[in-house]
């Protein structure tokens, strides 16, 4: 996971990870993205191969990156840890509850031979 920290810790890294989001590139196509010099991109290419974020596939004379989801999912997980629950959960929650509670109320009574229709009738 420290790889996978120190890589995404640089918004060169960070900007071609949201590219690769589209779909896979090639190197080329990554670097005419950049004003940075094309061996300043394959480094932060070989950084986010080397973390696995990225995976290259040679095709021809060309390579072509794409995400590699697992290291963000461990990331994720991870980071989970520290975020607070959302008011939705706790709400979601006590709308679950008034459900039941709504649901126990409406059910016909057992044994007393009377429904609730027919009390209102």
């Amino acid at each position: 996971m420290d790889e996978v920290a120190g890589a995404i810790a640089d918004p060169v890294r960070r900007r071609i990870l949201e590219m690769l989001r589209e779909g896979r590139l090639s190197a080329g196509e990554v670097a005419e993205r950049f004003a940075i010099s094309r061996p300043a991109v394959s480094r932060h290419l070989r950084v986010l191969r080397q973390s696995g974020l990225v995976r290259a596939e040679l095709i021809g004379r060309q390579r072509f990156y794409a995400l590699e989801p697992e290291p963000f999912e461990e990331l994720v997980a991870w980071l989970a840890q520290f975020g607070r629950p959302s008011g939705w959960e706790h709400r979601l929650d006590a709308l679950e509850t008034e459900v039941y509670r709504t649901r126990r109320e409406r059910r016909p009574t057992t044994g007393t031979g009377s429904s609730r229709e027919e009390k209102t009738a």
